[in-house]
């Protein structure tokens, strides 16, 4: 993994792509005896710098673009609706996830070593776990409550305190997935006392954030269990609960052409459905390669033991981190009603200081 550049010169491979890690919060100690030709890899500096800049503009859009949209559905009453409390709980997740995980992974990947603490180390895996389950389970719920928009309108449908313990929901499921990494990531430099003499006078003094699992059986178990509830399991069911909206629409789009008014409406309902589908593809994109990653290195891990282990890792975690942007700018930039709704928030605030300056 590369080192993050300063003047003394660049250390062979860090311990990161030697731990069995599927992630820099996500390593346990492994079998440090695979290590082959490690004197051959070596820091790169225009990687690190391309990097931070590609990080560092993730972790810009992700804050600013969803603390913008979480603001102005909480102050426009009007937009106080079951999607966009779902929303705005999926923009939450996101500017989490964009504040907590982002910059320290960055940093951790680049410098080989933990510098943030312990209490952070367990942090850090809790909330990007956290965060993903509530992304996916807010997409879940967005999938459910459009279904029985479009395909039972006069049935069931989730009333706004319905979307509130959706979202109640949403958090303590996630959290109680989460659990495991609570328990078991620790700060430790027992992996780093195990490396070849080659690299016990760098990381002297120095420790790593892992997980110290029961069992490699126990963690294979979590983790396949968490790629079916995270990620595919899901995914599953909201295609085909937008694939039987898309049906539907089609089957009324010929009536609806009749009138103009009922026209107008269905086209608007599809504009809806197209952005909030684009959503879940973007979402289903951008998580796609991470968790490919780490299933391949949690059930073969050797594969990890060469020199591209941090660029592909840092690769396939940034296009995950994207995912933070993807809110924002599908329900908030690319929709001309959130920039209304941002330009009205933005009026409002400006004349509420001018009020308060006479």
């Amino acid at each position: 993994m590369p080192k993050m550049p300063n003047s003394a010169p660049l250390p062979p491979v860090p311990p990161l792509a030697i731990l069995n890690c599927s992630s820099p919060a996500n390593c346990s100690l492994g079998n440090l005896s695979a290590i082959v030709h490690a004197d051959e890899c070596h820091g790169n500096q225009p990687l690190f710098v391309i990097m931070a800049i590609a990080y560092s503009a993730v972790a810009f859009l992700g804050v600013v673009g969803n603390l913008a949209l979480i603001l102005v559905i909480a102050r426009q009453r009007e937009l106080h609706n079951v999607t966009n409390v779902l929303i705005a709980n999926l923009s939450l997740s996101d500017l989490l996830m964009a504040v907590m995980c982002l910059p320290f992974t960055f940093v951790y990947t680049f410098m080989d070593h933990w510098v943030f603490g312990a209490i952070m180390c367990k942090l850090n895996s809790l909330v990007q776990c956290c965060s993903v389950s509530v992304s996916i389970f807010s997409l879940v719920l967005i999938a459910v409550e459009r279904h029985q928009l479009i395909l039972h309108p006069r049935g069931w449908r989730p009333s706004l305190s319905q979307a509130w313990l959706g979202v109640a929901f949403t958090w303590t499921l996630a959290l109680l997935t989460a659990t495991p990494f609570l328990l078991f990531s620790v700060v430790t430099d027992a992996p780093l006392r195990q490396l070849p003499s080659i690299f016990q006078e760098h990381y002297r003094g120095k420790v790593v954030c892992v997980e110290e699992w029961p069992s490699r059986e126990f963690k294979l178990t979590y983790t396949t269990t968490m790629l079916l509830l995270q990620y595919l399991v899901p995914l599953g069911f909201i295609f085909i609960c937008y694939f039987k909206i898309y049906g539907r629409l089609r089957q009324r789009r010929n009536l609806m052409d009749r009138m103009r008014e009922n026209k107008y409406r269905n086209n608007e309902t599809k504009r809806i459905n197209v952005m909030l589908f684009s959503i879940v593809v973007a979402f289903a994109v951008c998580w796609l390669p991470l968790n490919v990653f780490n299933a391949v290195i949690d059930w073969n891990h050797e594969v990890a033991m060469n020199c591209t282990h941090n660029p592909l890792f840092s690769l396939c975690h940034l296009t995950a981190m994207c995912s933070v942007c993807v809110n924002p700018v599908f329900y908030g930039f690319l929709n001309r009603n959130f920039q209304r709704d941002l330009r009205a928030f933005r009026l409002c605030k400006s004349l509420s200081v001018r009020e308060d300056e006479y």
